[in-house]
């Protein structure tokens, strides 16, 4: 069979006798066939590259960026406390319009940001002349960064906050990040917990109900004309495609590219109002209600890139 790059779709039919009609996600089960589209790996990608286009007069309008122009912080201590990011060249990976390149620039980080959509690069750019900050954004797929950038090398690879979904193969990504970082370097993923990424959205008064995969299943298509954040609709593009990753698949890939686990955790807290009632902890950060069971909302990965051991004399 043809790799992905090559195999535009396909379509199957199975005779299956009399069945009733089933419709998921482009999948169509009918009397007596079954229909099956397959899209490409590369054809997924750019759907979402024009779905984060889309997304983008949405999000400017839902983030807070006038709290981040007034010097507002987006990131939590514990993420300034896993990382030391002042006067050392460091990475934002998946930075969409770049709200938090921002605030490690600020924090005296030399910063670039890169991101697969060029509406986001855009936005991001304005947004960091409107804060005075300087910072350098690329628009590239994260799996050709190390083309995008060049001979440029890093101290620090930043990375989370809803990126890891959107990636179709995680050891190929952590393989980037190795090639990316200078000896010594760090990888630092503060990501959405899979449970709660498995979460169903409408959630019972007590407990957590759960819908969608914890462990990786292949892509999810979804067709949604609203975001998680700012007021109105997406003009066009609704179609988009994600991955799950349980936290195994997470920790296997950063070893896997000869990477150095120093750290991981869980924490429930969170950047993402999901549920009602959550608790406001202000800078855009929530906690539980209070008397809910304490689960973890996201998890944070910290690897090293090991140097060189010198030749002996």
């Amino acid at each position: 069979m043809p790799d992905g790059g090559h195999l535009a779709s396909l379509r199957v039919v199975l005779i299956l006798g009399a069945a009733g009609r089933h419709d998921n996600h482009g999948t169509r089960l009918w009397a007596d066939r079954y229909w099956i589209t397959v899209t490409t790996i590369p054809e997924m990608i750019e759907a979402n590259r024009a779905n984060w286009d889309a997304r983008v007069p949405v999000h400017l309008r839902g983030y807070d960026l006038d709290h981040l122009r007034r010097g507002g912080q987006r990131l939590a201590d514990f993420e300034y406390a896993a990382i030391d990011v002042e006067g050392r060249d460091v990475l934002h990976m998946q930075c969409h319009i770049g709200t938090d390149t921002i605030c490690l620039a600020r924090q005296g980080a030399r910063a670039v940001g890169l991101d697969l959509s060029g509406e986001s690069v855009g936005a991001a750019r304005r947004l960091a002349a409107e804060c005075a900050v300087d910072v350098a954004y690329v628009r590239s797929d994260v799996y050709a960064a190390v083309d995008a950038l060049g001979d440029r090398r890093f101290d620090v690879v930043y990375t989370g906050k809803g990126a890891l979904c959107w990636l179709p193969d995680l050891h190929r990504w952590a393989q980037v990040v190795a090639d990316l970082l200078r000896p010594g370097g760090v990888l630092y993923v503060i990501d959405f917990h899979p449970l709660v990424l498995a979460a169903d959205d409408d959630q019972p008064e007590t407990g957590l109900l759960l819908s969608g995969n914890y462990l990786g299943a292949g892509p999810e298509r979804f067709d949604s004309d609203v975001t998680y954040t700012g007021d109105g609709l997406l003009a066009g593009s609704t179609v988009s495609y994600e991955w799950a990753h349980g936290l195994d698949e997470v920790i296997d890939a950063v070893l896997s590219a000869g990477l150095r686990l120093t750290a991981f955790a869980e924490h429930d807290v969170t950047c993402w109002g999901r549920f009602p009632g959550m608790t406001d902890l202000g800078d855009g950060w929530f906690g539980w209600p209070a008397g809910a069971p304490r689960l973890p909302q996201m998890f944070s990965v910290r690897a090293e890139k090991i140097s060189p051991r010198p030749p002996r004399g």
